[in-house]
């Protein structure tokens, strides 16, 4: 005998498959959404139509945006002689909260990995060449800002390879000690690294 209705059952499956909600959390969603006025679930269930309807890729910079261009691309303001390549939006947003860059990005949409199946083909790679070597780019720095594990690496250092040809300076985040972090809780490696990253 199934334990919920068929369609709350739905539900919870559809929910517990986002990331980080387990069936529990997935359960306590169902039943707040199902309790809730139906005005509030309507305007949720609107807004995800909408958000999957209207959202594209900048044709710049392949971050997400409801417009052809997006507004960091678009802006005056910011330093066109930078690009900040990040993994996925979520990235792009992280710098920005940081108040101290001004430039622009590019967004792979992921990492290199053999293991998983993604190649060069399944990101934005060709694009950030595109963007790099074109004539009249105005580009002279490529910031890499990859995730410093095993992919982010891979990915960082194939970028490399692929932008040297172009003349642009490639940097690196730099990575290291964290604010208010303890040495004796630091790993080898980022002890390491913040000691070749010193400034």
């Amino acid at each position: 005998m199934a334990l919920f209705p068929e369609s709350l059952e739905n539900l919870i499956n559809a929910l517990s498959a986002l990331p980080g909600v387990g069936i529990k959390s997935a359960e306590r969603l169902a039943f707040y959404l199902l309790s809730c006025p139906p005005d509030k679930a309507a305007r949720l269930s609107e807004a995800i139509t909408r958000a999957r309807d209207k959202i594209t890729r900048c044709r710049v910079c392949q971050n997400l945006s409801e417009d052809e261009v997006c507004a960091l691309c678009a802006s005056e303001t910011r330093d066109k002689t930078a690009v900040c390549v990040v993994q996925d939006p979520k990235g792009v947003i992280a710098i920005e909260r940081s108040r101290e860059y001004n430039g622009l990005y590019h967004v792979l949409h992921g990492a290199l990995s053999p293991t998983a199946g993604v190649s060069p083909r399944d990101l934005t790679i060709e694009e950030l060449l595109t963007r790099v070597s074109a004539e009249g780019s105005a580009i002279e720095e490529v910031i890499l800002a990859t995730n410093p594990d095993v992919e982010g690496e891979t990915t960082a250092n194939y970028i490399t390879g692929l932008l040297k040809p172009a003349g642009a300076r490639v940097t690196r985040l730099a990575r290291g000690i964290p604010v208010g972090g303890s040495l004796e809780f630091l790993d080898d490696r980022t002890l390491g690294r913040a000691l070749e990253g010193r400034s």
